[in-house]
């Protein structure tokens, strides 16, 4: 397949490279120049002119919107467009909109699984797709990841992935607190991690971070400012709805105060930091 990446972040650089590899033909192209990727291409619209498939692996709901705008004359019939950032249900299915408007399909695609999941091609995908246009790029994505789970309508994808990764951020915040106590009560990581492998508050959570929990490496996998921003995402479909978050609604409030104190680029599991802090 011609495939054009928009996007050349953590997690979209590692799809290109992936498909790159598997023999597609990839333009990739990100607003910060980035000529070693495979198929650099230094203009959107060029790189999505004549293309099967356009993943969207950008940073919000405005940029995905401006790109779109950007290349919407070069969107056709045929074309399918697959939407990958965590954005507003609102704004996915404005975007959906958009590119229907040119005759081009549109997918709502997020994705779960950070860095490593992608680089071991590992994702799982929520699939919204009320037209079959998934059938079209099945075999691209199947080759990043371990799982697509259906839904029958734009904007249920994206509700999915606001919910998993409000579960992530309290799970972890919850994970974070508990070490956060042990330490200050005197007990040592290893005396922590070894009562909770053998607990049922054990998580996928713990097992993703404990190594960065117990380095103090905070290295991006997943950025404190771009789960700032899906908790804000998540509160805003809250709002939509009857559903409470009261626990959320804390939580966002402890990842601003992380973006104040510069840490928006590092691991969300840098809010180890402000737990188990003298109050």
């Amino acid at each position: 397949m011609q495939v054009a990446v928009l996007g050349l972040g953590l997690i979209g650089s590692v799809w290109a490279r992936h498909w790159h590899a598997d023999g597609h033909a990839v333009r990739a192209w990100n607003r910060t120049p980035k000529p070693e990727q495979p198929g650099w291409t230094a203009d959107p619209l060029a790189a999505v002119r004549g293309a099967d498939v356009v993943a969207l692996v950008l940073a919000d709901g405005p940029v995905t919107a401006e790109i779109v705008a950007r290349i919407a004359p070069a969107l056709k019939p045929g074309m399918t467009v697959c939407q990958h950032a965590t954005i507003g249900v609102d704004e996915v299915q404005a975007l959906a909109a958009a590119v229907r408007a040119t005759g081009a399909q549109f997918l709502d695609m997020p994705f779960t699984g950070s860095l490593p999941a992608a680089q071991a091609r590992q994702n799982v995908f929520f699939c919204g797709d009320d037209t079959g246009a998934f059938a079209h790029v099945e075999s691209l994505y199947r080759a990043l990841s371990k799982a697509v789970l259906p839904y029958p309508a734009v904007g249920q994808a994206m509700t999915v992935k606001l919910v998993m990764n409000s579960v992530i951020a309290n799970t972890f915040q919850a994970l974070a607190e508990g070490l956060g106590l042990a330490r200050a009560a005197g007990l040592s990581d290893g005396q922590f991690f070894a009562a909770l492998d053998l607990n049922v508050a054990k998580s996928g959570v713990a097992d993703l971070k404990k190594a960065k929990l117990e380095q103090g490496d905070f290295a991006p996998q997943f950025s404190v400012k771009h789960l700032h921003k899906d908790l804000a995402l998540a509160l805003r479909l809250a709002g939509t709805t009857d559903a409470a978050m009261p626990q959320t609604e804390h939580l966002l409030a402890a990842y601003a105060e992380r973006l104040a104190a510069g840490d928006g680029d590092l691991d969300f599991s840098v809010l180890i930091k402000a737990a188990g802090r003298p109050r």
